[in-house]
């Protein structure tokens, strides 16, 4: 059982084909079969056993009827992995049968059984794309030892030697391999980047509410005027008559007062889509990189925040672009996951390019990772230190909650790997970050930090646009 103990954990991709797609390719299949039998025996004059050929094909139709018959009851459009299986196991055996009866292996139609394994890699689970190509290995065997002489035209007859019949076995062997192998791998990479995607998309639509809330807060300013200059209207009434020094003039007073300061924010919050939105549009680039680091202080690393202009010149103001704020918030979170003490982020302007450097003084990116960095699902993430950081204190938090506990209570209180184990990552940060940022026109490097000889060597990645793509035009 050791040898087979990854069989029930082999990964259960995608669900199968629908019911209305198998009947359809399945027809396609019974009219290309047909149609060849009629051209080899009313073209070629082959002798074929008809009979038992045509009552082959019209099992498969048979087959196929029925499953328009439940077409009919359910609803076949949705996928059904185990439904799928069981139409291409069929297929398999009804191409082997008719094979079988028409030379097996030396028939050049036997390539018609790479096919359904083909399907099966694409569209099932592992184990059930296994079965498939297991079954086929078994018909070709079979093929092998058991099978009618291959049709020939009249007075004549092919006799191929055996190692050419293994030739063929060997071929199709290799050819169901290869095929399903690729067709599984061109699947999985396609499920991982729809994934990847699709939590892009969400990251997208998070930062476009959180943009939307502007202009919310513009109609709530404007709904609110009306009744905002009401209440100014009645206190000045009661403040005109109510005593001076009284404390109901008192009161008006501060209604009026704080009335106006209502009406200020107001104000504020009904410019910022207009006249104000600038200042919410765009950025200074210092400032934008604080806003990036921000959330991630606090714990045990130092944060080195710079801004460096090639010609000496005030930094430019930048576009705050929810990508750009997203994919460098997760390359700085990274930085203080893998970091011993320091992050440094950094950024160069020159005359042609904006380059925003996130470099730290951690192991480093490993060799095996660095070639295929930015592709989904690729990672070496470890407990990292922001978690270490929080689980720590939760740990003094537990503690101190119970001061009164017992020694050996307290020295039985679980760590902090305990209370947050690290679970660590989905290898898919880095890729929606490299996304987001090669979106608003950024290349995106990665490279060694700038450890010394007998330090950590680091990791550094860099960004990198050109100043049209960023800047805000003076």
């Amino acid at each position: 059982m050791g040898r087979f103990a990854h069989w029930r954990n082999l990964p259960r991709r995608s669900r199968g084909l629908s019911l209305r797609t198998l009947v359809i390719v399945r027809w396609m299949t019974i009219f290309g079969q047909s149609a060849t039998i009629f051209v080899a025996t009313a073209w070629f004059h082959f002798d074929l056993p008809l009979w038992g050929c045509l009552a082959v094909i019209g099992a498969s139709a048979i087959m196929n009827l029925n499953a328009m018959a439940r077409l009919k009851r359910s609803d076949g459009s949705t996928p059904d992995g185990a439904l799928t299986a069981a139409h291409l196991g069929f297929d398999i055996l009804q191409t082997a049968i008719l094979l079988g009866l028409t030379g097996g292996l030396q028939n050049p139609f036997c390539l018609l059984l790479v096919a359904p394994v083909t399907v099966a890699a694409a569209s099932l689970p592992a184990r059930q794309a296994m079965l498939m190509g297991l079954l086929v290995l078994l018909a070709t065997v079979c093929l092998f030892f058991v099978s009618l002489p291959l049709p020939w035209q009249a007075g004549t007859e092919l006799v191929l030697p055996p190692l050419y019949k293994f030739g063929i076995g060997m071929a199709l062997t290799t050819g169901v391999v290869f095929t399903a192998t690729y067709a599984w791998r061109v699947a999985a990479d396609a499920e991982k980047l729809e994934l990847a995607l699709a939590t892009t998309q969400d990251v997208l639509q998070r930062e476009q509410r959180m943009a939307a809330l502007g202009g919310l807060a513009a109609a709530a300013a404007h709904e609110l005027g009306t009744p905002l200059a009401t209440i100014q209207v009645v206190a000045k009434e009661l403040l005109r008559a109510s005593a001076q020094d009284g404390p109901a003039a008192e009161d008006a007073a501060l209604i009026l007062q704080q009335a106006e300061r209502c009406r200020e924010i107001l104000k504020r919050l009904s410019q910022q889509p207009e006249e104000g939105g600038i200042a919410f549009a765009e950025v200074g680039l210092k400032a934008l990189l604080e806003e990036v680091v921000e959330p991630h202080r606090g714990f045990d690393l130092e944060f080195e925040v710079t801004v460096r202009t090639a010609s000496g010149e005030p930094p430019p103001r930048v576009r705050r672009l929810p990508e750009v704020i997203h994919g460098l918030s997760t390359l700085v979170e990274n930085a203080a996951d893998f970091a011993g003490s320091r992050v440094r982020v950094r950024a160069l302007v020159d005359a042609g390019f904006i380059e925003i450097e996130v470099v730290d003084d951690g192991p480093g990116f490993p060799p095996d990772i660095l070639p295929r960095l930015g592709e989904p699902y690729v990672t070496s993430r470890p407990q990292g230190k922001a978690r270490r950081a929080l689980a720590a204190q939760i740990a003094a938090s537990v503690a101190a909650a119970a001061p009164g506990r017992k020694a050996r209570k307290a020295s039985a209180a679980p760590r902090p790997e305990e209370i947050a184990p690290s679970q660590g990552g989905m290898g898919l940060g880095f890729f929606i970050a490299r996304t987001l940022l090669e979106r608003t026109g950024g290349k995106v490097s990665v490279g060694v930090g700038e450890g010394g000889k007998g330090q950590p060597r680091g990791a550094r990645v860099g960004v990198r646009w050109a100043r049209p793509a960023l800047e805000v035009a003076a």
